[in-house]
């Protein structure tokens, strides 16, 4: 296989031949073990998701990352001899960006592949681009990236033997002469406005429809909503950033229209260049009239989900849309929380609670569903139904509405 980083040859599939990899985490002033734990089970779940399974993770505590190992020489060479001993391993991936220096070091120490969280997930929004905009905004974030590791990249990059982290879109041969580099950024930016402009006219010409976002952190079952609601084929699985290009269906509750759209999910230490890269595509986000936030109420972490996300949607100027909490899998949450024996009505009282401290929490209206066991679903097209009419009758007040 080739040993250059394609930029803008996008590839079909992932490397066939499954990779192996180990973890490395730093605890620093201001994480927990716990905080730790949660972000390094998030880099697995990414890993898998790009076609690499982790063997072995690192941890090391640290009151700030080494200058030439990002951690300590000692527990660079415990990594080490780990590699050495285990063959399989082609690749040892940090929680956390390195520098162009440290992935020269660190490789040549190694001699497997060094990645670090940002070029994972390029990587696999690299796989996962399907319509043009994706993919310039994709080819955009790597060139960002990989601008200020040049020098870094040119000796590292003659090693690779092509897989995770080596694939995207670009230029097929590496060009380390940071004008070329900043010229492709130029162009790309022209070319995402050029589809900015057209993406605008599009959504004019939608008339006067209200429009409904779904949002939440990556993998809480937004596609599988999307499903649901607009009774369409929208692409889901059971990995991160199943959905990276945004989808939309119009949808008809009795007789009342509204357009929905299921945007990218977004997710804890997501590299800026990639959040500017794809600004456009939540514009649907910002140009909604109703968010519906969904959240993976089974997932031990899920406060810390809805922080990003209101984070992220602070940042779009979308954070004082009329929004509906909707969490999901709370068929999870029973199995996770419940007691086998636990009456019915204790049951509903403990959700009841929950359901009420959420609101008080977020300030926001909140309800309980499954979208794989279709579990409240028509108390949610209910909930959605008023959203719409509500706001039907403040943008369009003069409009004579049948429903």
């Amino acid at each position: 296989m080739g040993n250059e980083w394609t930029l803008g040859e996008k590839k079909n599939s992932l490397k066939k031949e499954k990779e192996f990899a180990v973890i490395v985490g730093l605890i620093t002033p201001g994480t927990t073990v716990e905080q730790n734990s949660e972000y390094l089970d998030e880099l697995e779940f990414l890993a898998l998701t790009a076609g690499a399974v982790t063997k072995k993770r690192f941890v090391q505590k640290l009151s700030h990352p080494d200058k030439r190992y990002f951690v300590g020489k000692g527990k660079m060479e415990e990594i080490r001899e780990y590699v050495e001993m285990n063959e399989d391993i082609n690749m040892v991936i940090f929680d956390d960006d390195l520098n162009g220096k440290q992935v020269s070091i660190l490789e040549e120490e190694m001699k497997v592949k060094i990645i670090d969280r940002s070029s994972l997930i390029l990587d696999i929004f690299a796989n996962r681009a399907q319509t043009a905009q994706a993919k310039t905004q994709v080819e955009l974030a790597q060139m960002q990236y990989m601008l200020p590791r040049l020098r870094g990249l040119w000796t590292h990059l003659e090693r690779q033997k092509g897989g995770i982290g080596m694939r995207g879109p670009g230029e097929k041969e590496i060009e380390t002469d940071r004008r070329i580099v900043n010229d492709k950024i130029t162009l790309l930016k022209a070319k995402l406005n050029k589809i900015d402009v057209q993406n605008s006219t599009r959504r004019k010409n939608r008339g006067s429809v209200i429009r409904v976002a779904l949002v939440g952190y990556t993998n809480v079952g937004k596609s599988t909503l999307m499903n649901i609601l607009s009774k369409s084929e929208v692409f889901a699985e059971n990995k991160l950033f199943a959905t990276l290009d945004t989808t939309v269906r119009k949808v008809v509750l009795g007789t009342m229209p509204f357009l929905l759209s299921d945007t990218v999910g977004f997710i804890r230490k997501l590299p800026h260049h990639l959040i500017e890269s794809f600004k456009s595509t939540l514009d649907e986000v910002r140009e909604a009239d109703v968010i519906l936030h969904v959240v993976d109420i089974a997932h031990p972490q899920y406060e810390d989900h809805i922080a990003s996300v209101t984070r992220t949607l602070k940042d779009l100027d979308a954070l004082t849309k009329p929004t509906l909490m909707v969490y999901n899998k709370i068929d999870l949450y029973r199995e996770k929380y419940f007691d086998a024996y636990l009456e019915e009505q204790t049951k509903e009282e403990i959700l009841g609670e929950l359901k009420e401290n959420l609101v008080n929490n977020y300030d926001h209206e909140a309800i309980f569903v499954s979208a794989i066991k279709k579990e409240n679903i028509s108390e949610l097209r209910g909930l959605i139904k008023i959203k719409v009419e509500e706001q039907y009758a403040v943008r369009y007040p003069y409009q004579t509405k049948t429903w």
